[in-house]
């Protein structure tokens, strides 16, 4: 049986304690890769920002929000007939911009029909997520949004203290909050909000019926 080879970190590279996460200073891509393809760390989110390395392994509650939002977008298109494709945590990096992380969330909306036949993804071709959702209970070492902006990334769903923000990519590549989704204008922040508030009174399966109750009779005249 073939074993994988741990690669070791570079004598350069410094180590820091950062909350919930480790950061490695001095890291090279070429060892950025080897790190993220072993095995052992699939369940671990990595952000690299040219040279800088996050390692991060999600509490339960961040992991919550993250599900709740994804749960309520797939509902909220699913009843409305909208094309997506959902990919999770994908890692999304490119080699030319040293820059790589995993989302909690992605989606593709927009671009669904450009990407639905795709099981590999090349950020110098391909289009990146059209909508991603970003937890934050905790502050990073690093900071993402400069990453997504870096990669393009029209639209984040910016998730701190329990309330959610849309934030959409502007042309001097800088992230501005709006109420209204970019990629699904009808949607708005305030009504996910309402219904994060109120998980904490309901079982899982019930809020969600509530909430695709709620798109039905609101926004059934806008079925494709």
């Amino acid at each position: 049986m073939a074993t994988i080879q741990q690669p070791s970190i570079q004598q350069s590279a410094v180590a820091e304690a950062a909350g919930d996460s480790i950061v490695l200073r001095g890291i090279s891509w070429e060892l950025y890769e080897q790190l993220r393809d072993i095995p052992d760390n699939w369940g671990k989110r990595m952000t690299y920002d040219e040279g800088d390395l996050e390692i991060m392994s999600p509490s339960s509650k961040h992991e919550d929000f993250a599900r709740l939002l994804g749960r309520m977008l797939d509902a909220f298109t699913e009843e409305l007939s909208i094309p997506i494709r959902g990919l999770r945590s994908t890692t999304w990096k490119a080699a030319d911009r040293k820059r790589g992380l995993e989302a909690d969330e992605c989606y593709f909306v927009k671009n669904e029909a450009r990407v639905r036949h795709l099981e590999e993804f090349d950020l110098a071709r391909d289009p990146p997520p059209d909508v991603v959702i970003e937890v934050e209970m905790s502050r990073s070492a690093i900071r993402k949004l400069p990453l997504y902006a870096a990669l393009g990334v029209p639209e984040v769903w910016r998730c701190s203290k329990g309330k959610v923000a849309f934030l959409h990519l502007s042309e001097d590549g800088q992230y501005v909050e709006s109420q209204k989704s970019l990629n699904v204008p009808i949607l708005e922040s305030s009504a996910l909000n309402r219904f994060l508030a109120e998980r904490a009174t309901l079982d899982e399966t019930a809020w969600i019926r509530t909430f695709r109750v709620w798109v039905r009779e609101t926004f059934s005249k806008a079925r494709p």
